[in-house]
């Protein structure tokens, strides 16, 4: 090996390196990236002792002590398709122990090292690569974010290079997009620690989605990049911790905070407000908790009934019936969802409920006529579907030259119109079993 352009990365001769190919760029991978690369391992005799280069490419995760001290050292200061020699101290390689039977003892190795790429640490709920993380500085501290915590963050976010946003914010740690955070955002700032900064590249559906942002000038289903330094944030709630007392409150708390949404007409948030506030009480059975139970699967109906989401908000009614099968709102709620989903017959029979129980609830009297109009219109519309099948079944049993006599029609088993009509509306009133309002 050249004795020229050997780096100390120790800082006690521990660790030399000394590049044989300049790599690309300026950029090199960060603590967390999963970086993929070709070795060859040498004792100082020459003696290959392992070498991944008739194999698959080597991946590991960088700074997280996975591999030998010096490939962390030595790795991290590489650019792509960069070539160099690593000449690792015992201290820095396998130690006073080797790793026999191919590393004696207190060996010194060389490595011959090819970078062949890096991505971030994929943070994605769905481990998709949707979002990266690659962290620039950082730190020795514990603190995390929590369900509920007050954060404290600088954000700038970039397109394209071009920065759009450069901004401290504060925001509880799980409604960031009542401050505008986007989702990715607040994904990873659960893997960060406070005094960290990271790097985030978020694709679309984590970032501004389908609609992009017009304000930012970023088109639809765009990947942005975000530097974050997470300055501060408060302990989470421990929710093991909590007395029943404690954990009603804390969904009281909850509950108020999704009204505010709601009345802000941010029903997203305010359908994650109410849920956590059913998650926290989810396994008290009292009085207290159960009238709390049904108003927020009420709340959280009414919030899926604003966004259209109509299967999910009769969900969340039955929820609510379960444990009040006569409440009012929720019968009313689900009848509206009903109707929606064209359920008309459910749908009435709901609004039956409620008119039982309340006599002079002019809404529901008004949902009836128009779930018996939509009956009626639907009765309607099947008759006529049922009177073509039958005129086509009659028309293919007429014989090519029918005979004009009466009972020759007879005993060939052709109908006339009224023969169909009347077998319709036979066979209508059998397959419903209903009798029209």
């Amino acid at each position: 090996m050249s004795e020229n352009k050997k780096i100390d990365l120790s800082g006690d001769g521990g660790v030399l390196k000394e590049i044989i190919k300049d790599g690309q760029g300026d950029e090199h991978p960060l603590n967390g990236c999963k970086v993929s690369l070709h070795y060859t391992g040498r004792l100082v005799d020459g003696t290959v002792f392992d070498s991944s280069v008739e194999r698959e490419p080597f991946e590991f995760d960088l700074g997280k002590g996975h591999v030998i001290k010096a490939f962390d050292m030595g790795v991290a200061t590489m650019k792509l398709n960069e070539k160099c020699f690593l000449t690792c101290a015992p201290e820095y390689a396998y130690g006073v122990a080797g790793s026999p039977p191919s590393i004696p003892p207190n060996s010194t190795l060389i490595f011959e090292l090819e970078m062949l790429g890096w991505h971030g640490e994929d943070v994605s709920p769905n481990k998709d690569g949707s979002i990266e993380r690659y962290i620039i500085e950082s730190s020795d501290k514990k603190r995390s974010p929590g369900e509920g915590a007050l954060v404290k963050v600088h954000l700038t976010g970039k397109y394209n290079g071009n920065t759009f946003e450069d901004r401290d914010v504060e925001f509880d740690y799980g409604e960031g997009c009542d401050c505008e955070v986007i989702e990715g955002v607040e994904i990873a700032l659960e893997k960060m620690t406070v005094g960290e900064t990271s790097r985030l590249k978020i694709h679309g559906k984590y970032a501004f989605g389908i609609k992009g942002n017009d304000h930012f000038n970023i088109p639809p289903n765009s990947t942005v990049e975000y530097i974050v330094k997470l300055i501060d944030c408060e302990k989470g709630m421990e929710e093991w911790k909590l007395s029943d007392e404690e954990r009603v409150h804390h969904a009281e708390l909850y509950k108020a905070k999704g009204t505010k949404y709601f009345s802000k007409q941010n029903f997203s948030l305010a359908t994650k407000m109410y849920k956590k506030a059913t998650d926290i009480i989810s396994e008290i059975d009292n009085g207290n908790s159960k009238k709390l139970k049904i108003a927020l699967n009420s709340n959280i109906a009414l919030c899926y009934q604003k966004t259209n989401d109509y299967f999910e908000g009769k969900q969340a009614c039955n929820e609510a019936l379960k444990l009040d099968p006569i409440n009012i709102k929720a019968l009313y709620r689900r009848g509206q969802c009903n109707v929606a989903i064209n359920d008309f017959k459910e749908a009435l029979d709901d609004f039956q409920k409620v008119i039982d129980l309340e006599p002079t609830n002019k809404a529901a009297i008004n949902q009836i006529q128009i779930c018996k109009q939509k009956i009626r219109e639907a009765n309607d519309k099947e008759r006529k579907i049922y009177a073509n099948m039958f005129k086509k079944l009659s028309a293919a049993d007429k014989e090519p030259t029918p005979s004009t006599e009466p009972d020759v029609l007879t005993k060939c088993g052709e109908w006339t119109d009224e023969d169909a009509k009347r077998e319709v509306d036979l066979a209508f009133e059998r397959d419903n079993n209903i009798v029209m309002i």
